[in-house]
């Protein structure tokens, strides 16, 4: 049985496991705190440090491949196992790309391909000279280990930089300012890449955010099929430009003349892929076993006209009760998930609802539907 390790533990890393128990292969968890949902799905697991020599030492042992389900991990461990001659996939070399958004800008726009303009932010004295070429307002961001939201800040005028730097960079983060983008859409897609090359695209989705969280996906996209296409070609142009192996998550702004921007890249399953569990002939989580274990790629079209998925966020804080799910399980149509997080907070992720129907307005229906009577 091969045997993938994993960095980190939660719920996308419990959706790999899932996935890999169909295709008999075992998977090694190494997260940094103990009682993560995908720990508990495996015997196999290691709790401490990531950067700990002798843990490290010990994942190693006990794996044949390793992959992650965050780009937190720093690029340096993973190019040390890749030292001990053990594949990783994503490879340090992409992780270290990615995880860095101004290096990931800088590549992306070096391979061509259209982003928002944007500048390295060494010091607040820095934005004033970058506002006069890039206009207010302006998007602050960490360079590091921000998501959904929380490494962001929208600066409307100089009144803003101060605070906004100040929080940002409390994390020990570089920043870097982007213009702001009058999008009307966010779109995502998911592209699978394997070791040999082969790619393949899911469907391209529209994403809704809800203070800056994920809140509906709808597959496919309600966009023209030349916006469509041409969102793929840049999606897919994204990964290859960072010699990725593997699942990447690609989110775009649709723009009102129809052109496509780059926004930034996930190296990782991605919530913007949540649907394809039951809307795709092959998960995004399946697709990334396949592609990390250099196994042939599965079809990643729709199994009906449309897909909506929405996520579950948290209402109040506390621990999640045994009957959580009941009353949405009497939704017909509806597929839920829960993650296993003993401990709801308000706006955090705690699972997600999808529903297949004829349109995505039936689907959308269902799935909110459902999603509303979950006790969370």
């Amino acid at each position: 049985m091969i045997r993938l390790g994993i960095f980190g533990g939660g719920q996308l890393a419990q959706m790999l496991t899932q996935a890999a128990v169909s295709l008999c292969v075992e998977t090694v968890i190494f997260e940094r705190s103990a009682d993560s949902p995908a720990g508990r799905l495996t015997q196999a697991e290691i709790v401490g440090a990531w950067d700990d020599p002798a843990l490290l030492a010990l994942f190693a042992a006990r794996c044949d491949i390793v992959t992650l389900e965050n780009e937190f991990v720093d690029a340096a461990i993973l190019a040390g196992l890749e030292a001990r001659g053990l594949p990783v996939f994503p490879g340090a070399a992409t992780l270290a790309l990615i995880q860095d958004k101004l290096l990931q800008k800088e590549r992306i726009a070096a391979a061509g391909i259209p982003v928002p303009a944007f500048s390295r932010a060494d010091a607040p004295e820095d934005l004033s000279a970058v506002a006069g070429d890039l206009g207010w307002p302006l998007l602050l961001k960490a360079r590091r280990n921000g998501y959904d939201g929380y490494g962001n800040v929208t600066l409307c005028s100089p009144g803003d930089v101060a605070p906004a730097w100040e929080k940002l960079t409390r994390g020990g983060s570089p920043l870097l300012a982007e213009a702001f983008v009058p999008f009307v859409r966010e779109l995502a897609v998911m592209v699978v890449r394997g070791r040999d090359g082969e790619t393949r695209a899911y469907p391209v989705v529209e994403t809704v955010q809800r203070q800056h969280i994920c809140h509906i996906v709808r597959a496919p996209a309600p966009i023209s099929a030349v916006e469509a296409d041409a969102a793929t070609s840049l999606a897919v142009a994204a990964v290859e430009a960072v010699g990725g192996v593997g699942i990447f998550g690609v989110e775009l702004f649709a723009l009102e003349d129809g052109s496509i921007l780059f926004n930034e890249l996930a190296p990782r399953p991605h919530n913007s892929g949540h649907y394809t569990i039951e809307g795709c002939v092959a998960s995004q989580f399946e697709n990334h076993l396949r592609a990390v274990l250099g196994w042939p790629l599965a079809p990643t079209g729709l199994r009906a006209p449309a897909a909506v998925m929405v996520n579950l966020l948290g209402r109040r804080c506390g621990p999640v009760g045994p009957h959580a799910l009941r009353a949405a399980l009497a939704v017909p149509d509806a597929h839920l998930h829960l993650y296993g997080k003993r401990e709801s907070r308000v706006g955090r992720k705690m699972g997600h609802v999808t529903a297949l129907g004829a349109t995505l307005a039936e689907a959308e229906e269902l799935a909110l539907r459902a999603a509303d009577l979950v006790d969370i």
